[in-house]
């Protein structure tokens, strides 16, 4: 029987060409699609997928969290992490989520492909630009400063910071994380102390420079 493959992004474009690419392979197949976390909720348990395809950035959430409510919701289920953003930022992120893999979106449709087959046989798909960085983080040796980088950040932080840099206001990231006006300004403070950023405008720039650096 072929793969069941439940996919989640946000972009009409993005599904559809994923969808052609993995239906014109004989062993995987295409159960649905979804836009959002809420119907990506409802297609995994309508489809039952063996394999999720998730975005990092989705309408009403965020793809990690999605990945965490998954496994809670079937362990055994393998998740593939497609995005545009660093594979060196998020790859780490995702695998204690609990999903098998990331893979850009800037590579070839092959990766994606070879990706999938991966998770699906349990195995962990990785870069090896990001592999390296998790087995230098690991091992101590990353050379960066503790709480002076991006990685220092929690997923909820770092959530709010990309939302930041695509210039959503506070009360706008409010409705969409689900949280208090008072939380998510509680998650800027934190973020511009363990960035060493002195003000608003400040983070606003780092905020924006990290996302318009991640689509290049």
């Amino acid at each position: 029987m072929a793969t069941r493959v439940l996919i989640v992004d946000d972009h009409p474009v993005i599904r559809e060409g994923l969808a052609r690419r993995i239906g014109s392979e004989p062993d995987l197949e295409v159960c649905g699609e979804a836009a959002d976390v809420a119907e990506a909720l409802q297609q995994f348990a309508e489809t039952q997928p063996d394999v999720m395809i998730v975005d990092i950035q989705l309408k009403g959430g965020d793809g990690l969290d999605l990945v965490k409510r998954i496994k809670a919701r079937n362990d055994a289920i393998a998740v593939l992490v497609c995005s545009a953003y660093p594979d060196r930022v998020y790859a780490e992120r995702v695998l204690q989520a609990g999903a098998l893999g990331y893979v850009n979106k800037m590579h070839s449709s092959a990766h994606i492909i070879d990706a999938i087959r991966r998770v699906r046989d349990g195995k962990v798909y990785l870069c090896e630009e990001a592999a390296e960085h998790i087995l230098r983080r690991a091992v101590g040796r990353s050379g960066r400063t503790p709480g002076s980088s991006i990685d220092s950040l929690s997923d909820r932080e770092l959530e709010v910071f990309r939302h930041v840099g695509n210039g959503l206001t506070t009360s706008e990231m409010a409705r969409q994380m689900h949280i208090s006006a008072h939380t998510v300004e509680t998650h800027k403070q934190r973020i511009k102390e363990k960035l060493h950023l002195a003000t608003a405008n400040e983070l606003t720039q780092a905020a924006i420079r990290w996302v318009l650096d991640a689509q290049r």
